[in-house]
This record gives structure tokens, C-alpha cells and sequence, in this order.
């Protein structure tokens, strides 16, 4: 549908005028000049005035200031407001009133430049709220465009919440408070938290002011710590301690929750004056030990994960908030002490017996060795006294050595059991910590749980030889190997130790004998069953002085002497010095009785 267009004729037109081509009728051309100029503002340039904005694109504004032509700006000038549109009055900056091509240039970023410590000092007096364009960040925080100037918005003060993505805020414009100028420095600090606090703090007290023990509430994760986790309850801030956020063992809130999740709280406690309100989460769900099989008793075997580990212990998991401690003693039947961490660590998998379970008080005790058979139910059939076995050295004592024939079988090896020779001062002089062995099985003692046993009654006991090579009056080459106040040790053969006190240790010059020297020796005294033999020096020459002054019965001892290594030749190792010990003794009784007889 078109539209008709009326045209009227002008009744005043002055047709001849218009021929000779005078269109400007009675009015010269200078007249119509001078008129328009003074119907145009008069502008300077380096001035701030204003303008409105008569055309708008995405990339250039057209900004009329009354003036003969119009001024282009660019739209990122304005980026500060995107609200900006076509009839704004906006403040302009006259760089140049014609260029080379008569055009008008303005800039709009100049004018709030040039008047942007005048409007910052005005918005801190009047705390104002004004608007900042975001321009980019920067450590710590982001950098605003407000007025034209660079402020900076610390990252704490963007929001109430803490903020994980700075980059979203980036070119964005929003409002802002000033909160700090620097003029020295040229510095202008913003904040946007300072404007919705106020607002916020009016929503906490009304929100606490109605706040109950035991109240459900729904709010969202807002921050996760190593010791608890804060709620958003809708304008106010709790805690869940992490002790409240599972029945079972947590170490760390990200295991139960995460950032921005919706959840159900209950409130535990709350403080009016510091504003602080405990929440919990898992008094929202039954406690575990309550929805324990209740068919579960001491004796049942349970599988559970270890959570926590100890020196005198470990925690096994059976279920998520029940939990049973395994004792170190009850993780074998060995009796040594050892640590819970040689027989688990935190994480594994493992099967236990129910040893105690108090529902009441939500204890449970659990046993590892339980699912092994106690090796000393059937000890006399496998271990029967006489028997021999290799044991594993364990511990030292003053008077023992303690052996593991194996896990849970301890005995003890009693130090005067170790050797038939040897004089055993300390058992660490036989053997050593975690040497090998080999016992045999003397006395078991299945109460006490122990086996007495014994090391040298694997051999022979060698004094039964003994006893019929060092005879007493039997003289034997020996070596002092350690003085003593009561004596000296004194060296024989085949392996053997004597004693001789000092008495018995002068030599035939009446010097006394010394350590490492060899001398002829005598036995005056030898006890089996003690394994002690006692000799001495000086009765080698005080005894045989009376027969030597026989010379009427020197040959007989040779014929005997002659008889006896006859002998030797068979055994020389055993009985040659027993002999020619026995022999001289003989003569010394012989002539002793000879005269008590003259005595009588």
C-alpha cells in the first residue's frame, strides 16, 4: 500500500529569482553563512564538552556536539558500558576540530581521562558505587578499566566466596566501590565484595536468627580444607568438621564431598556473636554399628581393610564406621616382640576372627594367629623330648641363648648346655642373632609354653674319655691361659681347661708361674659331674723328691716305665702321660707308707 505525498505550492516563491539562479531569494549568501555559523556551537580544541550519539555500529559511534559535522569514535572506547546506545549523552574530547579530510575528531577515552581523578576522588568521598570494564589479569587479582584510569581489584575482593576461574570475569563490566587511591603512586584499588556485604550481613542475621539444633538445611560446597569443609547455606558460611563428615575413617573431605556440590546438612551448634555454625553430615545417616549383622559373634571370621596402622596395633575397617583393633600379640603366636607393620600396612585386604565384641560400646577385637592352629596343641608329638631340630638364635641372656624352632616354638639353651668343654662366659662368645642352630629337645614346659633345650648333648660327652685320661696323680703338660686372684687357668689337652690356685703355681726356684708358659702339671682333684679339674705344679717335683733318694729303686721304675710305653705305642694320644703320672705316684705313696710304718 503506498502512500500518496501532497505537495503544496509555496505562494511567496520567487519564480524569477529562481531563473536567474538566485536561490536565496532577499537574503545575500554571506547573510545565510553568517546565520548558520551562529546557529553552530562554538567548540576549541583540547576541550571537553558533550555530545549525543546519533548513529551506533559494532564498530564506530557517531557523536553530534552541535557543531557543522559529526565526530566518529570507536565502539572500545565505550566497552566500559554495553549498555550504550544510539541518543546517550556522553562526554567528548576535541583533538582536532578538521583534519585533512574536514572531518571532526573526538575521543571519549580523553575526556574520562581527563577528568578521572576528579570522578575516583568523588566516588571514594561519596561512596559511590560506579562501573569498571575488566580489562585482563594480573597477579592477584585483575586490572578494571574505571574512568579511563587502571585500577586494581584484588582477587579477594571480587566476591564473598573464593574464586577458582579469574578468567571469566575478564571483559566483563560490573560495579565496583572505591576503596583505597594512592595519589603519590597513581594507584586505585576497587572492590565489587564490598558491595554485596552489607546486603549479605543483613541476610546472616536473619538466617541465624532462625537457626535450630537438629535443622536440615540445604546448602553448596564452597571451600574444602584438610580439616573440614565450608557450606553456603544461602548467604551464610558453616563448617563441617571432617570428624562429622563420615561414620568411617576419612583422610581428607575431597574423599566425601566436592567443590559446588549440593548437599543436606544438619545443624549441630551455632554462635550468634561470632557467627559460626557447625554442621554435620553424617548424623544424617543411622550410625554403622547399629546396622551390624546381628547374627556377628566372638568367633566368626570377618574380612575388612586396614585403615589405620600402629605400633602396638592395626585397625581393620570390617565396614564403613566399624571397626576392630588387631593387636600386635594377636597377629602371631610368636612370643618375640615385633611390630604391626612386619605383618600389614594401611590398605590391605585382610580376613580376622572375632576375639571381643561389645555392641554397647562399639569395640571389637580381632585376631590374625587365630586362623592358623596353635602350634603347641599337639607339641609333645612333634617336638618329643630326645628329638633334635635347628632353631633360629633369637635374644641373648646372661644365662641362655633363646632359639625359635619355628613361629610360636621358643625354647631356651641354657648356657652350661651349650658346650661339654668350653667355659662360657656369655653366650654371644658360642654363637650369634640370627645364626642357625641345631638343639635338642631336653624338658617341655607346655604351660609356660617353652622348651628347655640343649646344644652339646647333640656329641658325646667327652668326659666320660676324660675320666680315664686325667686320673687324679696323672701329670699333664698344660699352659697358663688367665690369672686369676683365685688361681689360674691353665690349658690341657684334648680341648680341656683346669685349675690350679696360687699355692700350687710356685715353680722348683720358688718363683711363681706366669701366664702363657707351659709347665708340668698334676691332678690332685677331678669331678665329673662338675667338669672341674684341679691341679697343680708343685706337687710334680715335692712328691717325687722322696723317691729319688732311693737309688736302689730307680730301675724298677724303668722296667715299669719300659712296660708302659710299650702301651703308649698303642694309645700315645690318650695314655702316655697318664702313665708315667700314675707310676711316680706309687713310689711317692709307697715310700709315705713306709715310713708312717717306721713312725708306728
Amino acid at each position: 500500500m503506498t502512500q500518496e505525498v501532497k505537495n503544496s505550492p509555496i505562494e511567496d516563491f520567487d519564480w524569477e529569482a529562481f531563473e536567474k539562479g538566485e536561490t536565496h531569494g532577499e537574503k545575500s549568501r554571506e547573510e545565510l553563512t553568517k546565520t548558520y555559523d551562529e546557529s553552530l556551537n562554538t567548540v576549541k580544541d583540547k576541550e571537553v564538552i558533550e555530545g549525543t550519539i546519533i548513529a551506533l555500529n559494532k564498530r564506530e559511534a557517531v557523536v553530534n556536539i552541535g557543531y557543522k559535522s559529526d565526530g566518529i569514535i570507536p565502539v572500545s572506547e565505550f566497552r566500559y558500558n554495553p549498555d550504550i546506545k544510539v541518543g546517550d549523552t556522553v562526554e567528548v574530547f576535541i583533538e582536532n576540530q578538521e583534519d585533512k579530510k574536514g572531518q571532526l575528531i573526538l575521543s571519549h577515552r580523553k575526556a574520562r581521562a581527563s577528568r578521572s581523578w576528579e570522578r575516583i576522588n568523588e566516588a571514594l568521598a561519596n561512596d559511590e558505587i560506579i562501573k569498571g570494564y575488566i580489562k585482563c589479569r594480573t597477579k592477584g587479582g585483575m586490572i578494571v578499566d574505571v574512568f579511563g584510569i587502571e585500577a586494581f581489584l584484588p582477587g579477594s575482593q571480587i566476591d564473598v566466596k573464593p574464586i577458582r576461574d579469574y578468567d571469566i570475569f575478564v571483559g566483563k563490566t560490573m560495579e565496583f566501590k572505591v576503596v583505597k587511591i594512592n595519589e603519590e603512586f597513581k594507584n586505585v584499588v576497587v572492590s565489587h565484595k564490598a558491595l554485596i556485604e552489607a546486603e549479605l550481613e543483613q541476610q546472616k542475621q536473619e538466617i541465624i536468627s532462625k537457626l535450630e539444633k537438629g535443622q536440615v538445611l540445604e546448602g553448596t560446597v564452597k571451600n574444602i580444607t584438610s580439616y573440614g569443609v565450608f557450606i553456603d547455606l544461602g548467604g551464610v558460611d558453616g563448617l563441617i568438621h571432617i570428624t562429622d563428615l563420615s561414620w568411617g575413617r576419612v583422610n581428607h573431605p575431597e574423599e566425601v564431598v566436592q567443590l559446588d556440590q549440593k548437599l543436606n546438612v544438619v545443624i549441630l551448634d551455632f554462635d550468634n556473636e561470632k557467627k559460626r555454625i557447625a554442621l554435620g553430615l553424617k548424623q544424617l545417616h543411622p550410625h554403622p554399628w547399629d546396622a551390624l549383622n546381628a547374627d556377628l559373634k566372638v568367633g566368626d571370621k570377618v574380612k575388612g581393610r586396614v585403615v589405620v596402622m600402629t605400633d602396638y596395633g592395626a585397625f581393620i575397617e570390617i565396614a564403613p564406621g566399624v571397626e576392630g583393633l588387631i593387636h600386635v600379640s594377636e597377629m602371631s603366636w610368636s612370643q618375640h616382640l615385633r611390630s604391626a607393620q612386619d605383618f600389614m600396612k594401611v590398605g590391605d585386604e585382610i580376613e580376622a576372627v572375632v576375639l571381643t565384641l561389645d555392641r554397647d560400646e562399639r569395640k571389637m577385637s580381632l585376631g590374625l594367629k587365630q586362623l592358623k592352629k596353635d602350634p603347641w596343641e599337639d607339641i609333645e608329638v612333634r617336638y618329643p623330648v630326645g628329638s633334635k631340630h635347628t632353631a633360629k638364635v633369637r635374644n641373648f641372656t646372661n644365662f641362655g641363648v633363646f632359639v625359635e624352632i619355628e613361629e610360636g616354638v621358643d625354647g631356651l639353651i641354657h648356657i652350661s648346655d651349650l658346650s661339654w668343654t668350653k667355659k662360657i662366659k656369655h653366650p654371644s662368645e658360642f654363637t650369634q642373632i640370627g645364626a642357625d642352630i641345631d638343639v635338642q629337645v631336653l624338658e617341655i614346659d607346655k604351660e609356660n609354653r617353652r622348651l628347655s633345650l640343649g646344644h652339646k648333648q647333640l656329641e658325646e660327652n667327652p668326659w666320660d674319655v676324660f675320666e680315664t685320661v686325667f686320673t687324679v696323680g696323672s701329670v699333664h703338660e698344660g699352659t697358663i691361659v688367665e690369672m686369676l686372684d683365685k688361681g689360674a687357668v691353665v690349658a690341657l689337652p684334648y680341648g680341656v681347661e683346669g685349675f690350679a690356685t696360687p699355692k700350687h703355681l710356685t715353680k722348683e726356684d720358688g718363683s711363681v708361674a706366669k701366664v702363657d708358659e707351659k709347665l708340668p702339671f698334676k691332678v690332685i682333684e677331678f669331678n665329673k659331674d662338675s667338669k672341674r679339674i684341679i691341679l697343680s705344679h708343685s706337687r710334680t717335683f715335692e712328691e717325687e723328691a722322696p723317691a729319688a733318694e732311693k737309688p736302689a729303686e730307680k730301675p724298677a721304675p724303668k722296667k715299669r716305665a719300659s712296660k708302659k710305653a710299650a702301651a703308649a705305642e698303642e694309645t700315645p694320644a690318650l695314655n702316655a702321660p697318664a702313665a708315667t703320672t700314675t707310676l711316680g705316684d706309687l713310689e711317692a705313696l709307697a715310700a709315705l707308707k713306709e715310713q708312717l710304718s717306721k713312725g708306728k
